[in-house]
């Protein structure tokens, strides 16, 4: 199976209040660059980029990919 790279969006939908999307950057010293709070049914369309190469979703959501799609119950 093909995963997300460099440069593909993929959209975040809330389910609930407070959905917390962070990302994270590339490099030896992974750190936090970015938060946004999402509120029950507001999307986020992100996408990976040089400076982020991983994103952390806390709380119930759907992401939408060219992957397909994945739902976080928590």
């Amino acid at each position: 199976m093909q995963g997300l790279s460099q440069g593909d969006y993929f959209i975040i939908k809330a389910l609930e209040d407070g959905v917390q999307v962070i990302g994270l950057t590339r490099g030896s010293n992974t750190k936090f660059h970015h938060a946004e709070k999402l509120d029950k049914h507001e999307m986020l369309v992100v996408q990976f980029t040089e400076h982020t190469s991983a994103i952390k979703i806390k709380g119930k959501a759907i992401i939408h990919s060219s992957v397909g799609q994945v739902q976080n119950d928590e």
